[in-house]
């Protein structure tokens, strides 16, 4: 599992690291403003935490941190693969190990530290104040994004700035954030997708 990690980062910087070289020197259609799936369900990822609840067990209710091979482990529970599932699914997986040892187990799975799994998660690379990984949420936009990573530096091309939309096969789309960002201009602000990547070039001059 870490290595399937390693080798996916690898291959989103090799992504990123072209699509900055080529960013200034291609033409995009504009991203669309709409991008949200009404069906979006939050899936789990290394890094979350996770509350457990067992119903009239409270011995074996806890809270457990996704490990970084996307595992979790707790009472009468080793090494369950909790990665990309959502906490209903995880609910149900937990009530079937727990089924071998205590009788007809009712188990909710509540996350309270939102990171989500690679695949999903908001990468911002280039000319931001701060580049960053940033955990997807349902409905966010460019500006959401914006705020997060502090802005654009003064040496930004703004609107050469690009989204790399991986769950479209790596299609590009231009956002205009000088515009949105020093303009004040919200007709630029467009929703992200999971797994996006914001690709802000320097400008040449």
């Amino acid at each position: 599992m870490i290595r399937e990690s390693v080798k996916s980062t690898t291959q989103w910087l090799m992504i990123a690291a072209a699509a900055v070289m080529f960013a200034g020197c291609a033409s995009f259609p504009p991203a669309p403003t709409a991008a949200a799936s009404a069906d979006y369900n939050y899936k789990i990822g290394p890094g979350d935490n996770l509350n457990i609840v067992v119903w009239r067990n409270p011995e074996l209710s806890m809270s457990v941190p996704v490990r970084p091979d996307g595992k979790i482990s707790a009472p009468l529970i080793d090494d369950l693969d909790a990665m990309g599932k959502n906490p209903s699914s995880l609910a149900r997986d937990i009530e079937k190990e727990l089924g071998n040892f205590i009788r007809d187990p009712v188990v909710t799975v509540i996350v309270t530290g939102f990171v989500g799994p690679y695949s999903e998660q908001i990468r911002v690379i280039g000319a931001a104040a701060k580049p960053q990984i940033l955990a997807y949420k349902q409905k966010m936009t460019l500006l959401d994004v914006m705020i997060a990573v502090g802005g654009i530096t003064d040496f930004a091309d703004g609107n050469g700035a690009t989204i790399l939309r991986t769950a479209e096969n790596n299609a590009q789309y231009s956002v205009r954030l000088k515009d949105l960002v020093k303009r004040g201009d919200v007709s630029a602000n467009v929703e992200m997708k999971p797994g996006d990547v914001l690709v802000i070039p320097q400008s040449w001059f």
